[in-house]
């Protein structure tokens, strides 16, 4: 059985924004595919999470929406890309016990085809149960392994969407930065880790360049960027790579560069961010990302209750 990093793999289920969502057609079409042609009285679309088996689709378990992980026969199937056939519970030693087993419902098969994400991470399983013991068909096999893509691929299209619908809202957002410029020429969306900084900066870096601005005169650009991306991934985004930053930089014919930089986080009051250089704040770390953008651009200002700085600098 191969080895699951299973943080990457909490990680990656996240991504998917899935969890404790209401349920869609799309989803509980396949599971009603799924009971019908494996011909058993439940069957369920799971998804696994750090403590607990959630259901985003069911059949033959209304009312019940979650399990502890501990007693999900699904933990069992994820780590594996087959399908797990359990033709007898009662025989087998990882669920003779489960209280799925020895009390309601009284399972005794289960087959489970774990959903695998494209870089690896089975975030949970379509699976058929039954109270009775028994195989599945070569055929049933088949059409449960087709119906596992099926439902693989509308995992991905879902996610495709939700990701394409925060990029729209995030863009809308920040329109009103063109009233200042005449040219948009960056429009990014990173996730917020440490690795998307550097990328985003030496984009900035190369715009710059190639509109003649020399060496002296980025580097307090790439300072200030870098500062707001890091606070926008540190606070704003509580360093979870699921969420993500956008960075907009806009230009004029004036020789100015306006970047925006925002995050989906709580936002906070610019005005009760202490001076790092006053009293006692010297000695806590509070305020100086705020400082040291101040010190650096020309013009910093901070709009939707914090969550986007907006910074501008004219080429000396």
């Amino acid at each position: 059985m191969p080895l699951v990093d299973e943080q990457a793999r909490l990680a990656a289920l996240r991504r998917y924004r899935i969890l404790d969502t209401e349920p869609e057609e799309a989803f509980d079409d396949l599971t009603l595919l799924a009971s019908y042609i494996c011909n058993t009285p439940m069957a369920l679309i799971t998804l696994i999470d750090e403590n607990r088996q959630w259901f985003k689709s069911q059949r033959g378990l209304e009312g019940v929406r979650e399990t502890e992980r501990s007693v999900a026969f699904c933990t069992h199937a994820i780590p594996q890309s087959e399908i797990l056939e359990v033709p007898d519970t009662r025989e087998d030693e990882r669920f003779r016990n489960n209280p799925f087993v020895t009390g309601q419902p009284h399972i005794r098969f289960y087959a489970g085809a774990p959903l695998i994400t494209p870089d690896g991470h089975a975030l949970g399983t379509l699976c058929v149960v039954d109270t009775q013991p028994r195989r599945l068909t070569p055929e049933q096999i088949r059409a449960l392994d087709a119906l596992r893509h099926q439902a693989q691929a509308q995992l991905e299209l879902r996610r495709r969407y939700l990701e394409l619908k925060q990029t729209l809202a995030d863009r809308d957002k920040l329109t009103d930065l063109m009233a200042y410029t005449d040219t948009c020429e960056m429009n990014i969306v990173v996730p917020a880790e440490p690795e998307s900084i550097p990328k985003v900066s030496q984009g900035v870096k190369q715009l710059l360049e190639g509109k003649g601005w020399g060496e002296d005169q980025i580097v307090p650009v790439e300072l200030a960027l870098d500062e707001a991306m890091a606070n926008a991934i540190r606070h704003g985004c509580k360093n979870d790579p699921t969420k993500h930053v956008q960075c907009l930089v806009t230009t004029n014919g004036q020789g100015e560069v306006v970047i925006a930089v925002r995050d989906p986080g709580p936002g906070f009051e610019p005005a009760k961010v202490p001076n790092p250089l006053e009293g006692d704040n010297v000695f806590k770390g509070s305020g100086r990302g705020v400082f040291l953008i101040n010190q650096l651009m020309d013009e910093v200002g901070f709009a939707d209750g914090g969550r986007e700085v907006q910074m501008r600098k004219r080429r000396t």
